[in-house]
């Protein structure tokens, strides 16, 4: 996928990392998909786009030794880009463009 885009669990990930700020890391970050987004979300799938987002350059990453988690690894915190963010300000204004006047069509379906 072109770094001018994102698919949409790219976005779930990155929506979840703007949400937690300097909490996000691979488990919280698929907490917060399943509680928010109300879809189960396994680690691996966030650590895969999570390698995937850091090789686009949308998100940085840091071990932060003092915050250990409870297997006793030092947990690895994302930071979003500034890229990031407005690749993420364009994809929702697209998708609000896209939304906009189906709702009697989306009632209709009901």
């Amino acid at each position: 996928m072109p770094k001018d885009t994102l698919g949409e669990f790219e976005a779930l990930v990155l929506l979840a990392a703007l949400r937690l700020g300097p909490d996000a890391y691979g488990l919280s970050i698929a907490e917060e998909i399943s509680r928010t987004a109300e879809r189960p979300t396994g680690r691996a799938s966030v650590y895969v786009t999570l390698r995937r987002l850091e090789a686009k350059g949308l998100i940085t990453t840091e071990h932060e030794a003092a915050a250990v988690a409870p297997s006793g690894k030092p947990r690895r915190f994302v930071r979003v880009t500034p890229q990031a963010v407005a690749l993420v300000q364009r994809s929702r204004r697209a998708l609000q463009r896209m939304w906009a006047g189906l709702e009697d069509v989306l009632e209709e379906s009901r």
